[in-house]
């Protein structure tokens, strides 16, 4: 066969397939309950098809199939309409081709012009190579978004294909792009009840950064698949019964929890497979004789099977009346199985099935207008978008403030409080009367002195509760303190506190400013940027800000020796004198300034996608961090620091999660390969039930069984138990497993787990 022949077949195959996805499109369009406008969507795709010809993704495929991909998820899984679809298909028109907004706006009109444009200000996610680049797009994704909710659905479904082909990444994409969808695009799909997406989001991000752990779960939820339809069968056949007699229409499904929240309960609750019972949970889909009375049709079925089974009293959930932020709404119910097992019952109509599914593109759904389009008078939505633009208008000048700052917000779980004329907020669980103020008005927050809470006086900390009833108490003469920062706990008061603590310490850094030039003059001095970077070195001040802050606040006292230093005299006593001076900046900041001997420094010609190998050898030339403590066995990855040398971390740090987020193109992917030679500290806490000799057959097990070196015991007894800690020297994390596996062998020990 000729090149040319060749060219031609391959041609032919990628026509078929391109074709066959785009008639698929269509197909599944064609049969929602959108208005059919075919024709625009076929000149959308054939706009598209022409602007990428020739273009292949890294997988190999023609880059159109990316598109054609995009646009599927927002038809199939999120229900949206033409307008969308066209705007998935031309998503990367303007940013990979010559096309501008303008062209689009002309040849599809300005609402797909408008989304393509808020697409585009964020292209290619989070991504950017300078420090903060990947929060800067963020803020431009809430920005877009709070214009129109569409841009965030379909940059969504984008984010979701990317995952599904994440394959074709190298392994430091991979763990930036993973960590960066766990970090932000999870929360974001859960917070706009996208269900279905964020657990296959969650669930691709813990494939590709914790393989092992991912196809371990896998594997175990394939050998255990059996049990649980027989339980499943076994448990469910009376409530068919008594629901056949009522005459409802029903379906009940199994659900059974996903890897990534099975691995997170695993963590947390320090527990094996084994242990997780609620890996099965049980979903009543009914349709309603009447629409109006889903929510009592609800409760009947609720009635009818707490006939069958008891039920545990503190874990009803009622979500039908009080419907969570992202709109879900059902009935939860935990029932005692006759096999001795608890199981959830979810209740729902086949409408809050949908909403719970599809999220707020299911509520337009019954909202929508005759062109098809999104109602805009969905008032939870607009609530949140609107707390979205008000942190938007303070922006935080960190990237990793910014981050925290929306994720605060985007996964807590609910509660609900009254104001005192009896009206619903729906707020974060872990909120506190401050948040409360805030939430209401900036200025209740800003001038809270503290509320009565059931009618009973409470501070500003206080935590509440659901169905408390809160006055909030102001007074003029208050305003925002510093320490307000450490207890409050929604994303809209940090940012205002923070706003207004910025906002009094530029004023006073003006005032700093002043008295350092008044003080230049009389002493018959220019003020200029040398000079003030001298007395920087002096006071030992890394920013201006902080130096005239300094001086504002008086900690800072001008006087000869700066003119000295200035003039370039310098006495003897000088740095004697200074050591008393409770100056900004301390010893030990200089010290970690300066370059560790022995750290490896990254050139700039590095090559960032191959991995780091860890050995013997070179383990010193890397920093391991103390926020997670890693040790060999552990899956790990490098971050780049400002000073250019390796941080090493765990894959699933809670620091690396927003490293990942916020400096994806600086993270390395980093692998062991270590021969047992060196000694770790690992710590493991025991429990169990106290007896003469426990210690001493713990002990026995640690050292002579396993010839493990122990460091140091902790243990302590009462009322017939104990409790404790074993610090160990061992090599890797095989080590640990295996003497967790063996002391929960040792008689009366009931729970093992590793601390660090």
């Amino acid at each position: 066969m000729t090149n040319d022949q060749e060219l031609k077949a391959r041609e032919a195959a990628d026509d078929k397939l391109i074709n066959g996805a785009f008639q698929h499109l269509l197909d599944t369009y064609l049969n929602s309950r959108h208005r059919k406008k075919v024709d625009i969507i076929t000149k959308a795709f054939n706009f598209a098809r022409q602007a990428h010809k020739g273009v292949r993704r890294l997988s190999g495929e023609p880059y159109i199939m990316h598109p054609i991909a995009v646009a599927q998820i927002a038809c199939e899984e999120v229900g949206l309409g033409s307008t969308s679809i066209c705007a998935a298909l031309l998503h990367d028109v303007v940013e990979d081709t010559d096309y501008t907004t303008e062209d689009i706006e002309n040849i599809f009109g300005p609402k797909v012009a408008n989304i393509v444009d808020g697409l585009t200000k964020i292209s290619g996610g989070i991504f950017g190579d300078r420090a903060s680049a990947q929060a800067e797009n963020f803020k431009k994704l809430l920005l877009a978004m709070s214009d129109d909710i569409r841009v965030i659905l379909i940059k969504i479904c984008d984010r979701l294909h990317n995952m599904r082909t994440l394959a074709s990444q190298p392994a430091n994409k991979q763990y930036k792009i993973a960590g960066e969808t766990l970090y932000i695009y999870a929360p974001l799909a859960n917070r706009l009840g996208l269900n279905k997406i964020k657990t296959e989001l969650e669930d691709l991000s813990f494939r590709y950064e914790h393989p092992d752990e991912y196809a371990s779960i896998e594997r175990k939820l394939a050998s255990t698949q059996a049990s649980r339809h027989t339980l499943f069968d076994e448990f469910t056949a009376p409530i068919r019964e008594a629901l056949d007699k009522m005459g409802i229409k029903y379906v009940i499904k199994e659900r059974v929890k996903s890897p990534y929240s099975i691995w997170c309960k695993m963590q947390n609750k320090h527990v094996s497979f084994d242990e997780i019972y609620d890996i099965l949970a049980v979903r009543i889909i009914f349709t309603p004789k009447e629409r109006e009375n889903e929510i009592n049709e609800c409760f009947n079925i609720y009635v009818a099977i707490s006939r069958i089974y008891k039920s545990h009293p503190d874990r009803l959930r009622d979500w039908l009346n009080h419907p969570k932020a992202n709109g879900y709404q059902a009935l939860h119910v935990t029932l005692m199985s006759h096999q001795g097992r608890w199981i959830e019952v979810q209740i729902r109509s086949d409408r809050m099935d949908e909403v719970a599914e599809q999220g707020f593109a299911a509520h337009w759904k019954y909202k929508e207008g005759d062109d098809g389009e999104i109602a805009e008078d969905d008032g939870e939505l607009n609530d949140w978008l609107h707390t979205i633009k008000e942190i938007l208008d303070d922006p935080q000048p960190d990237a990793m403030d910014f981050l925290d700052a929306i994720k605060l917000n985007l996964f807590a779980s609910e509660i609900f409080v009254f104001t005192p004329k009896g009206e619903i907020k729906t707020m974060p669980a872990g909120c506190t009367v401050l948040d409360f103020a805030f939430s209401i008005h900036t200025f209740l927050g800003s001038h809270c002195i503290g509320a009565k809470v059931n009618h009973k006086l409470m501070p500003l900390s206080h935590k509440l509760e659901s169905g408390d009833q809160v006055e909030i108490l102001t007074s003029k003469s208050q305003h925002v303190q510093p320490s307000w920062i450490n207890f409050v706990s929604t994303a809209k008061a940090k940012v205002k506190i923070q706003a207004m603590l910025r906002r009094e310490s530029r004023e006073m850094q003006k005032k700093g400013e002043e008295m350092l030039a008044e003080f230049l003059k009389k002493s018959g001095m220019e003020y200029t940027n040398a000079a003030v970077d001298k007395l920087m070195a002096f006071h030992n001040v890394d920013k201006r800000e902080d130096l005239f802050q300094a001086i504002g606040e008086k900690m800072v006292m001008l006087g000869d020796k700066d003119i000295d230093e200035l003039k370039g005299k310098k006495k003897d006593g000088g740095l004697k004198w200074r050591k008393f001076v409770p100056f900004i900046g301390s010893a030990k900041q200089k010290k970690d300034g300066e370059k560790q001997p022995g750290l490896f420094v990254v050139p700039d010609a590095f090559n960032r996608k191959k991995p780091i190998f860890i050995t013997d050898e070179n383990i010193g030339q890397y920093k391991f961090m103390f926020c997670c403590h890693p040790i060999p066995g552990d899956d790990i990855l490098g971050f780049i620091d400002n000073k250019k040398q390796i941080e090493i971390h765990k894959r699933a740090c809670p620091v690396a999660a927003k490293l990942k987020a916020s400096y994806g193109n600086r993270i390395l992917d980093a692998k062991w390969d270590m021969h047992k030679r060196l000694y770790f500290d690992s710590t493991v806490r025991i429990e169990g039930i106290d007896r003469i000799g426990m210690l001493n057959d713990v002990t026995r097990v640690v050292s002579e069984q396993m010839n493990i070196n122990i460091h140091k015991v902790a243990f302590s007894c009462g009322d017939g138990v104990f409790d404790g800690t074993i610090e160990l020297r061992v090599h890797d994390r095989d080590d640990v497993r295996s003497i967790i596996e063996n002391l929960k062998k040792v008689q009366g020990v009931q729970e093992v787990s590793q601390i660090m």
